[in-house]
């Protein structure tokens, strides 16, 4: 079996999605996602122009030979746009493989190790009732654990909860603003409130997203502490792995970080030294299937749990990949789950199935995900970006 052709597809059904698509002469395809948010372009072209003619007349069958091969190969290694192409790669040899096999992915990678997927859902507002409201909302939904994202008194635009001006795919940065101090004296009161009116089996998780210093992230984990957060996530920027030291000596709220990392390096001191309890990236970021069930082998061994990136910029295509990893792997530990439109459905036809607030990847052979190109072609890209956030003096800080 050879590779005869690998192609790039740009749709945006709702926001945009990179999708390749690998084939082989004997009929059998494989495809990948390569979103990288708001630098889309930049992967589209790396995969088209760099690596698709590596792979040409290439044996898809020899997964690990060709991501070495496309990692040490390039001389330049790392980075977002380097391991979302290659992830792209690894993932569509994968489904390849699993389709000749016969068998759906998870039993390539050791068979079911549960039943099925526990996920999390994403609730917030800009003020309590809006935000008991949200999570009313996903607690209908059947979601078993809810991420609270709440708006802070004197901020107009923070991340995480809805607004008038909110869009994924904004031709330009939408602004946020952001005061630590009013966020660090606000969250706590909310968290109470949540607590007094779900009371204390909801598990609850909170993303500062990158946004406090170690100290800082020291104080809010401590502060968090009466509430019982099953994780506080991306409490400060993790690039500082020995800040993490810091933060782990005044917490015991549990630490999920990791959605921004492409490689186990980046991991490494937070892993052996368990100065966190959840690893959080993304198979369509971290180089594939591949070096992402190598992680979790990693972290496994320091009693760390996964928690796969699953928010709406992860195509069907990636998050049914994950959703394989999860269900094959022992320590599993929950999944993002943000869920997708109707044309975001209709576009990639997937065998993934979302009941109760659990999901489970199907059984139909490789990952289980169609790519509707007619469809895809009738909704093209569209320049967008994430949002930029600034302090109150206007300096740009961490989003």
């Amino acid at each position: 079996m050879k590779i005869v052709d690998a192609r790039v597809v740009l749709t945006s059904p709702g926001r945009n999605f990179v999708t390749l698509r690998i084939e082989t002469d004997e009929g059998v395809t494989g495809l990948g996602d390569a979103t990288l948010n708001g630098r889309e372009l930049a992967v589209a072209a790396y995969l088209r122009d760099h690596v698709v003619p590596l792979l040409l007349g290439t044996d898809p069958h020899r997964i690990e030979d060709t991501w070495q091969s496309l990692y040490r190969g390039a001389y330049w290694r790392r980075g977002p746009v380097t391991m979302a192409a290659i992830a792209a790669v690894d993932v569509a040899l994968w489904d390849i493989k699993a389709k000749v096999a016969g068998l759906p992915l998870y039993q390539l990678l050791g068979g079911a190790s549960r039943e099925r997927v526990r996920t999390y859902g994403h609730a917030s507002g800009a003020d309590l009732p809006e935000l008991f409201d949200s999570i009313r909302a996903r607690l209908a939904q059947g979601y078993p654990a809810i991420r609270v994202q709440t708006g802070v008194p004197g901020l107009k635009l923070v991340y995480g909860v809805r607004h008038a001006q909110d869009s994924s795919q904004s031709a330009r940065p939408v602004v946020e603003d952001w005061d630590t101090g009013a966020y660090l004296r606000n969250l706590p009161r909310v968290f109470d409130a949540v607590r007094q009116e779900f009371g204390p089996d909801l598990p609850l998780l909170h993303d500062a997203h990158h946004r406090l210093t170690p100290i800082q992230a020291a104080r809010l984990g401590k502060d968090l502490e009466p509430y019982d957060l099953f994780w506080l996530e991306d409490c400060t920027p993790a690039e500082n792995q020995d800040g993490l030291r810091l933060v782990r000596s005044h917490t015991t709220t549990p630490l999920a970080i990791g959605e921004v990392f492409n490689t186990v390096y980046d991991y490494q001191t937070l892993v052996s030294e368990q100065l966190i309890d959840y690893v959080r990236s993304a198979v369509t970021h971290f180089g594939g299937v591949s070096p992402l069930r190598k992680l979790f082998d990693f972290a496994a061994q320091h009693q760390i749990k996964s928690a796969i990136h699953g928010p709406e910029d992860i195509s069907p295509v990636g998050m049914a990949a994950a959703i394989h990893l999860d269900l094959a792997i022992h320590n599993f530990g929950i999944q993002e789950y943000a869920g997708y439109t109707d044309l975001t459905h209709a576009v990639f036809p997937h065998a993934f199935t979302f009941t109760d607030g659990y999901l489970h990847p199907g059984e139909a052979p490789g990952i289980g995900v169609e790519l509707d190109e007619e469809l895809a072609g009738a909704h093209p890209y569209e320049q967008a970006y994430l949002p930029v956030n600034r302090l109150q003096d206007g300096t740009v800080h961490d989003w």
